[in-house]
């Protein structure tokens, strides 16, 4: 009876990130950024690992500055990884994406080294992720994270390919710790974003 209340809060939650997405992706994002961060107050640091990292990865949408947009992924890698026991299947699967994103940032902000490094890490926990287990002819989760590899590595390549002015290839790592796993399902976060 606990656990089911426990999880009937956990999809309220969800749902409410989710209604606050909407409100962003129809254009207000300073308003679902307040929400989002009223919603990041109401669950805490010390809040479940997995409402945190989605909350922290929705956040990053919300931000035109790339260097807020990293701290949020940032932030959100660092729930993941911030589990004591073993990740839930679902957070294990948000890792390709975390991954990607995080390269995508990295783009951006014009260190290939280190969105290179993330790829790296993104497509070992996309391996994790199978084939498309979805049934719905590849246009689910994992594909959409195959789609984003190939997008993301042509503008690491593209961004590498500009020529060493200013650009410094082995620019390191960013400290975040690594992570792995992969995604089966889709739930609650999506496909890695589709924009640079």
């Amino acid at each position: 009876m606990a656990q089911q209340r426990e999880q009937a809060a956990d999809d309220a939650l969800l749902t409410r990130i989710g209604q606050i997405v909407m409100l962003h992706h129809a254009g207000d994002r300073e308003e679902a950024r307040d929400r989002l961060l009223g919603l990041w107050a109401e669950v805490g640091e010390d809040g479940d690992p997995l409402h945190r990292c989605t909350l922290a990865h929705y956040l990053a949408d919300t931000h035109a500055d790339p260097s807020d947009e990293l701290a949020w992924d940032l932030r959100a890698l660092s729930a993941a990884d911030s589990c004591a026991d073993e990740p839930s299947p679902a957070l294990r699967a948000l890792y390709p994406s975390l991954h990607l994103n995080l390269a995508q940032d990295y783009v951006k902000l014009a260190r290939p080294g280190a969105a290179r490094s993330h790829l790296v890490r993104a497509r070992t926990a996309a391996a994790a992720l199978g084939g498309d287990r979805d049934g719905d002819g590849g246009r689910g989760y994992a594909a959409g994270v195959r789609a984003a590899l190939v997008r993301v590595e042509r503008q690491v390549a593209g961004l590498s390919g500009a020529g060493s002015a200013g650009y410094d290839e082995e620019d390191g790592e960013d400290g975040d710790g690594g992570g792995g796993g992969g995604r089966a399902g889709g739930e609650p976060l999506g496909p890695p974003r589709s924009g640079s």
